[in-house]
């Protein structure tokens, strides 16, 4: 076993119900967790007025997109012509080379541990630079997560069709690997490089417009012979659920559950628009949810049935996408505040503001150690030593006692609240 490399107690932790004070955890050599308990030892390294959390867990990311913040909601000029955010995205893919997607992906991955995110799934598609099929856009992006000393779970795309029964157009062509046989090279390529122990790869179709059905149905059935978390963005946009319809009688969540295996470890990212008995059947079969409150709100796509998806049970975690906003306690308190917004409309019932503090910080940190399938998320023993560290002092949490400590935490306190990371035990 591994030695000890430190013993922390700051004053509360938290356990994933509520922040306890005097709690030890030990830090071996090896970066995991250790002992977590009471009176370890006489001497531990105090983190006093601090507060320990697991590290936020960013479970949906695309890194590059950080390079449209303030490009992507403009107006032209005499013409007035509207640039919808996907132009303003095809515009950026057009530009960029490997040294600008690492110098994007180094940027958003260290506001991501700024904001006290210590894990990031990276949903990354754009894999060629002006060569097609030169796959040299994927190399900066590991390349920048090891300069930020965040831990990668690269999710890797799988991305050959420019809409259901459409071929890739313009930009698109950077996104392209010509077949599943083709991909698993790719994949494997990737697994061999990716071998330090914060490195990770899970398997991705995009989308339902993204590929064949028959492609989609042989990538998530290789994904689950090889124990890889497979996530697909599912139902975002109307357009996309009626083409789907159109194209095959069943809207794309539907299509994966009558189509597909097993959907454990399938996660189906922003589902702004799927029906309750959808995501009922979904939870049924073993999937889970990726929401990105930011990013649907800046993109008009809707406001997700939350109050349906917690009635199916299903597994929920948080992404910041487009990372126009980068904030996990932001993701989190937007997650809840689009729902009292709907409450109206749907006839949502919440819960008390100490459940949803709970259930918003756990989205936050073990619901996205699931959908990543990652030892990480928790404060206990064999997890990645991976933390978020509170300022108990900052002016924001005046007057929170211990037991709505987490409350003040979510809905009111900023980012500069967070003041200090550690991943695998190493503070950064």
């Amino acid at each position: 076993m591994a030695n000890t490399r430190s013993i922390l107690q700051p004053d509360l932790t938290w356990t994933g119900y509520h922040f306890a004070p005097d709690v030890q955890i030990e830090v071996l050599d090896d970066g995991r967790i250790g002992r977590v308990a009471r009176e370890l030892t006489d001497r531990p390294e105090r983190l006093e007025r601090r507060a320990l959390l697991p590290g936020f867990v960013n479970a949906h990311s695309h890194a590059f997109q950080r390079g449209l913040r303030g490009r992507a909601e403009r107006f032209g000029s005499a013409d007035a012509t509207f640039w919808t955010w996907r132009e303003a995205m095809y515009e950026l893919v057009e530009s960029l080379d490997a040294e600008s997607v690492y110098r994007w992906s180094l940027q958003a991955f260290e506001e991501m541990r700024r904001a006290g995110i210590t894990t990031v799934g990276e949903f990354h598609y754009l894999h060629h630079g002006a060569n097609a099929d030169d796959f040299a856009l994927d190399q900066p992006v590991i390349e920048a997560a090891r300069k930020a000393g965040i831990r990668l779970a690269l999710l890797y795309v799988y991305y050959a069709t420019g809409g259901v029964g459409k071929t890739l157009q313009g930009a698109q062509q950077r996104f392209r690997i010509a077949s599943p046989e083709a991909y698993w090279q790719r994949v494997e390529a990737l697994r061999r490089e990716l071998s330090r122990p914060t490195e990770h790869l899970g398997a991705v179709v995009h989308s339902v417009r993204a590929a064949s059905l028959e492609d989609l149905a042989a990538i998530h059935r290789e994904a689950r012979r090889r124990e890889l978390v497979f996530h697909i963005h599912l139902e975002e946009q109307r357009q996309e659920v009626e083409s789907c319809r159109e194209a095959y009688g069943l809207g794309p969540m539907a299509l994966l559950v009558d189509r597909l295996s097993k959907l454990s470890r399938t996660v189906g990212v922003h589902c702004t628009h799927s029906a309750a008995s959808d995501l009922e059947a979904f939870a049924r079969a073993g999937g889970a949810v990726c929401l990105c409150p930011l990013t649907e709100a800046d993109l008009a796509d809707g406001v997700a049935d939350l109050p349906a998806m917690l009635t199916a049970g299903l597994g929920l975690s948080l992404g910041t996408d487009s990372n126009a906003r980068i904030s996990m306690l932001e993701e989190m308190r937007w997650m809840e505040f689009v729902q009292r917004l709907a409450r109206e409309r749907r006839g949502v019932v919440l819960s008390d503001s100490g459940e949803n503090a709970r259930r918003l910080l756990n989205a936050g940190t073990s619901g996205g150690a699931a959908a990543l399938g990652l030892a990480i998320g928790s404060i206990a023993t064999g997890r990645w030593a991976d933390f978020t560290l509170v300022d108990l002092e900052h002016p924001c949490l005046a007057g929170a006692a211990t037991d709505t400590l987490a409350e003040a935490l979510v809905f009111g306190a900023p980012d500069d609240v967070i003041v200090g990371t550690t991943v695998a035990g190493r503070w950064g």
